[in-house]
């Protein structure tokens, strides 16, 4: 069973559709310091309540879309760092501490986790050939040079909210990402194993899943540039200097 801390170090929230064989290994995988908000988006196979009492924080939302199910965890969030990741075992929440390091150092705004596949099934070719052509219509987009639009990814909290993200359906990773960049975020992408999923995928599983989510992007790249409010960043003091030693002075003749 995780442990959830009343003062957790970040929030992480995992969007949930049926997940229930992934969901013991995700949660106990969370580190210590952090707090799991698993959103149960219309799971029929009882993951909402095995995710409770695995000791995870459950919001239930009943709107369908994983934009939807990622907002509803980030409004629900309330330590300073937040972040997402899959429900599908196919990321390790381990790594969240490594990923979230530059946010909660005030070295970068957003980090983004590169997946490196473990093995040819972990990420089917025709998704990795989707996700290499969205990179680059960021790339000409924004300018912001990545490589995967990672689904693990951490930001602070505020900073979040002031995107005043409106996509509720699979656009909602690619407009955050969009409206950060606008905004002058520090993005930064960090290498990290890729599995292959527990269970089928709601997405790229199905070809209507595909089609939907090809659209939501489309439309989310279409929307022409705007500039949210800066990112909230931790002030750092200047690195303390020694104090200066007495002048010198020529000898007394």
């Amino acid at each position: 069973m995780i442990k959830n801390p009343q003062l957790p170090v970040g929030d992480v929230v995992l969007p949930c559709l049926d997940e229930a064989g992934a969901l013991p290994w995700v949660l106990e995988r969370v580190p210590p310091g952090w707090r799991a908000i698993v959103v149960d988006n219309g799971s029929t196979d009882g993951s909402a309540e095995l995710a409770a009492s695995l000791g995870a924080l459950v919001v239930r939302e009943p709107r369908r879309g994983f934009g939807s199910a990622c907002h509803a965890g980030l409004t629900a969030a309330t330590a300073p760092v937040v972040a997402f990741c899959d429900c599908d075992a196919s990321l390790d929440p381990a790594l969240l501490t490594r990923i979230a390091a530059p946010v909660l150092d005030g070295r970068a705004d957003l980090v983004l986790g590169r997946r490196r596949p473990v093995s040819r099934g972990a990420w089917p070719a025709h998704a990795r050939l989707a996700n290499l052509e969205l990179a680059r219509l960021v790339r000409r987009r924004t300018g912001v040079r990545l490589h995967d639009l990672g689904p693990m990814r951490a930001a602070r909290r505020e900073a979040l909210l002031g995107l005043g993200l409106a996509d509720r359906r699979s656009g909602y990773p690619l407009e955050m990402l969009v409206a950060a960049a606008d905004a002058g975020w520090r993005i930064e992408e960090d290498d990290v194993p890729y599995a292959p999923r527990t269970g089928k995928s709601n997405v790229t599983g199905t070809r209507r899943g595909t089609w939907h989510a090809a659209r939501d992007m489309r439309a989310v790249l279409a929307r022409p540039p705007r500039t949210p409010p800066a990112p909230h960043r931790v002030p750092h003091p200047p690195p303390s200097r020694p104090l200066p030693g007495p002048a010198h002075r020529p000898p007394h003749p």
